[in-house]
């Protein structure tokens, strides 16, 4: 009775969190938040719970999403800065929007070329990680163990990886470390099934209700009253006050995640942050957690991932495996992952897409260099096994019980993770 009454007061401490602040809220208070996935990863702030006594970490499972990076195209900054340079040539700009053309133009001296590729703040996460990863368990990352590393074909998430191990070879260049990027991997790291290719192909599918939900619209006569002069520039131009609102609001979120030091925030109200950032909620939710319209798919294609921790998991009890199990890939892998472990705030399953901004965010489930950490601890030689759970390196809970919160009996955890595989297990 004890161990269940913890494991309520942690779910329920989670979901006082969730909904201490609205979306809106937390936006106003840091308008970084509206870039959802493009949110910069938020170093953790809190201590770690002591292990109990004579328990000590024996070997860490890890996932971990590549870190900030640009955004996927050239494009996407090079049209709204066209845009803003044919209104110049016609005329057209506000004072407003002669300062926003210049701080465009700043901005593209560093995102040209870059469009797709990991920047550099996206490695310091990943260094930043690994230290604090290594400073709290020294132990595990020597010439004793073996920690290997694993990512996907991504250049971005390959160079994530060599950051994160870079960083650990400095801190003991003893350390026994095996790193690879290669197709042999894709099958768990990057996982989606024909189910869930198909369904996200279909324009009839899950996106028609998002698309519906999104063609709510955004006034845009505000925002670009402040930029543009002449409202018959849209015409001649052939573009639409909203194409320029919605991609400075791209680049605007993406600039938290580059190293050039200026911000299009200023030019948005934190409503307009707000609104943008629901439709990108309810794409990610939709797309890739346990959302009802995906029928299934996002998590079922997340089923080889959890089955390789588990095994991992098995490995290292029984004395075979690592010290330490790296592996990198995407946020389209990380929030199913995060979905069918139950992480906190990470699990809902909403179908009323005007109320899913209030039980999941994606700016916390999946920020640039969001991972998800398994501690295990053992007490002696015994087969008394400990596992501590953290997002974003802060100790979270799932809905098993415990007495010993934030810490579980891994024969439990396990349990419960394979009953989540088997429930969702592909159907193709």
């Amino acid at each position: 009775m004890k161990r269940l009454f913890v494991s309520i007061l942690a779910a329920l401490c989670a979901v006082t969190t969730m909904r201490a602040q609205t979306a809106l809220e937390e936006i106003t208070k840091d308008p970084g938040k509206s870039g959802g996935v493009y949110y910069a990863y938020p170093a953790p702030t809190t201590d770690q719970t002591p292990a109990p006594k004579g328990y000590k970490a024996f070997y860490i499972s890890h996932y971990g999403r590549h870190g900030s990076r640009y955004m996927l195209s050239d494009e996407d900054y090079r049209r709204p800065l066209n845009m803003l340079r044919q209104a110049r040539d016609m005329g057209a700009l506000t004072p407003k929007g002669q300062d926003v053309l210049k701080r465009m133009e700043e901005i593209w001296l560093e995102a040209e070329f870059h469009g797709d590729e990991l920047a550099p703040l996206g490695k310091r996460q990943h260094r930043g990680i690994a230290e604090r990863m290594y400073r709290s368990f020294p132990h595990l990352f020597t010439d004793k163990g073996r920690v290997t590393a694993r990512s996907t074909t991504s250049m971005r998430v390959a160079l994530s990886m060599v950051a994160f191990c870079e960083r650990l070879k400095e801190l003991n260049p003893k350390v026994n470390l095996d790193w690879e990027t290669s197709r042999k991997h894709m099958s768990y790291l990057n996982s989606h099934t024909r189910r869930y290719d198909a369904l996200k192909r279909d324009p009839m599918g899950w996106q028609r209700d998002h698309n519906q939900f999104c063609a709510r619209g955004i006034d845009a006569s505000r925002f670009t009253s402040q930029l543009i002069s002449d409202t018959s520039f849209y015409r001649k131009a052939r573009v639409f006050p909203n194409m320029l609102m919605s991609q400075l609001f791209d680049v605007a979120i993406d600039l938290q995640d580059m190293e050039t030091e200026v911000s299009l925030f200023d030019i948005f109200t934190p409503e307009e942050l707000y609104q943008y950032w629901l439709n990108g909620n309810s794409w990610f939710y939709n797309c890739d957690a346990d959302s009802p319209y995906n029928k299934g798919t996002a998590l079922e294609s997340t089923v080889p991932l959890l089955q390789n921790i588990i095994d991992g998991v098995d490995a290292a009890v029984e004395g075979k495996g690592d010290a330490a199990t790296l592996r990198f890939g995407h946020d389209g892998n990380i929030i199913p992952l995060a979905s069918i472990m139950r992480l906190k705030g990470c699990d809902a399953n909403e179908s009323d897409l005007y109320k899913v901004d209030q039980v999941w965010r994606n700016y916390y489930v999946s920020p640039m260099g969001a991972n998800i950490q398994l501690i295990l601890y053992r007490k002696g030689a015994s087969d008394d096994i400990l596992v501590k759970i953290m997002h974003n390196e802060v100790e979270t809970s799932i809905p098993v019980q415990t007495d010993r919160y934030p810490y579980y009996r891994w024969a439990d955890v396990r349990s419960f993770w394979l009953s989540q595989i088997q429930k969702h297990a592909p159907k193709e």
